[in-house]
């Protein structure tokens, strides 16, 4: 079934891409597996995915280990300072940066490890109350105030796009980040690129390939619908 399930994320990626003219190698596909078990991880990874995606930094603290090392772990969900210590040194990107403190807290323990952090900054792209994110106007501002921790390296932009039955609904989100990204990387801002656009989940990734999502993160449409204890 999983299997079956990662060819028609395959498929669907690869259609995206041709239907905007883009290399499939420029999407990287993060399986989205919180509260998946170890085993199915494992399936994942048989099956040829290497990038997975953990919302809480226990999840990620309690399958490191279990799995193989070459493994790419991305934090994308909301990440307390009082915990980056525990997951700094076993994440290849944070994608929920969402202020200077938590980018300042990277910062430093990133330099006890004697490593630099890509991060994403996390953009409430519509304005939802009930998601984490700052506003389009405060990501440049952010941008620039984080430019000059020099453990952190800002890659781009994330965003959750609201919870649609039309996936057409979002596009217009994912083209504003798109162009934010754009304008961002226009300021020449130090330390700052805006080459990740971590954008589309199992409802729209199509949708935000088309518009440009240089990652797209993936759950339900790989390990089915998730089982909440």
């Amino acid at each position: 079934m999983l299997k079956e399930n990662l060819r028609n994320v395959e498929s669907s990626m690869q259609a995206a891409c041709e239907r905007s003219s883009r290399s499939r190698s420029d999407v990287t596909l993060i399986a989205v597996s919180k509260t998946k078990p170890v085993e199915m991880l494992q399936e994942a990874y048989d099956a040829g995915v290497r990038d997975f995606g953990e919302n809480k930094v226990q999840e990620i603290c309690d399958k490191y280990d279990k799995l193989p090392q070459d493994i790419r772990w991305h934090m994308i969900g909301h990440l307390q300072r009082n915990k980056v210590k525990y997951i700094i040194d076993k994440v290849c990107m944070i994608h929920s940066v969402d202020s200077y403190r938590l980018a300042e807290e990277i910062n430093i323990q990133a330099k006890k490890h004697q490593l630099v952090m890509p991060i994403l900054i996390e953009v409430n792209i519509a304005g939802e109350q009930t998601k984490f994110g700052v506003s389009k106007e405060d990501a440049v501002l952010l941008a620039q105030e984080i430019a000059h921790l020099d453990s952190v390296r800002v890659e781009g932009l994330m965003a959750v796009a609201p919870y649609v039955e039309d996936p057409e609904d979002n596009r217009k989100y994912f083209r504003e980040m798109r162009q934010l990204a754009v304008d961002i990387q226009d300021k020449n801002i130090d330390n700052i690129n805006m080459y990740a656009l971590s954008i589309g989940m199992t409802g729209d990734y199509p949708t935000a390939i088309e518009e440009g999502a240089t990652m797209v993160r993936v759950g339900t449409g790989i390990f089915g619908e998730r089982a909440y204890p």
